[in-house]
């Protein structure tokens, strides 16, 4: 299944947002913030961690 591949790019800024979002997670819970803000960041960085984890890199 070719068409279910990422490219390095695409891999690296799917990386860079689960980061950011994980951090924006982190600064959210320390300062006891919204919950729907704690579920937002949380879910996008969870996602883009598992898409990294189980699709494949295209070679």
């Amino acid at each position: 299944m070719p068409e279910l591949t990422l490219t390095p790019l695409i891999a690296t800024v799917i990386f860079v947002i689960a980061c950011l979002c994980g951090y924006q997670y982190r600064r959210v819970w320390k300062a006891e913030g919204p919950r729907w803000q704690l579920w937002l960041f949380g879910l996008l960085a969870a996602s883009g961690l598992l898409i990294l984890g189980f699709v494949p890199l295209a070679s």
